[in-house]
Order: structure tokens, then sequence, then C-alpha cells
């Protein structure tokens, strides 16, 4: 598991990003099991995530943060990266934060693949 904190901070709200090579629906939700025994986040309010399959299913989840995961989902057909989920984890701050939250998910998806590299 490859795991960024404090990729972005706006107006109270702060966001990391997880991931891990998963080759199966499975793998997704033990991954997600993964990174929730760690309260911080569990506790969040957001844990967007997408995974593209390398057979070309998509899978996505916004977790309330609407278009979140789309965002992400998006980013890895770009990127050519297959069998691999990334969560973008927010904690939110107490101000709405309109479309900047978008560019915020790109930021912390930029963030993965450049670790990646």
């Amino acid at each position: 598991m490859l795991q960024l904190e404090n990729v972005v901070s706006d107006r109270g709200s702060r966001y990391a990003v997880s991931g891990a090579p998963t080759a199966t629906p499975h793998d997704v939700t033990a991954f997600l099991k993964q990174l929730k025994r760690n309260k911080r986040y569990a506790k969040a309010t957001h844990n967007t995530w997408a995974v593209l399959y390398s057979d070309g299913t998509p899978v996505k989840n916004d977790d309330g943060e609407s278009g979140a995961g789309m965002v992400i989902l998006r980013m890895l057909e770009r990127a050519g990266l297959t069998d691999h989920v990334i969560v973008v984890t927010r904690w939110y701050g107490g101000k709405h934060l309109g479309g900047d939250r978008f560019r915020h998910v790109q930021t912390c998806v930029n963030a993965y693949l450049e670790a990646l590299d």
C-alpha cells in the first residue's frame, strides 16, 4: 500500500491519497478494509475510489463526494493504469469547496501517480 498524507489542505478540508495493486473486486474490498483499520481513515468524511480492471471494466465509488470517483477513473484511463485501486480521502473542514474539490482530487491522484514512477 502506498499512502500520501496531507497532499492538499484548503479551507479546513484535508486530503490524502492511497492505493495498491488489485486484480479482483475482493482485493478492492480487502484494501478498503485495511485502509479503514486506521481510525482516521475510518472516520474520514469521504473515501472516494476507483479502479480500472485489465479487462476494461471500470468500477468507482463516490462515497458521498458526488462525481469524484469519475475524476479518479478518467485519470486512471489516461495514465493507462489498470488493476490498481486509488482512494482519495477527504476530511471535511466545515466549508463547501464547490468545484475546487475536483481539482484537489486531481492533485491527489497526480501526486500518487508521480510517486509510483
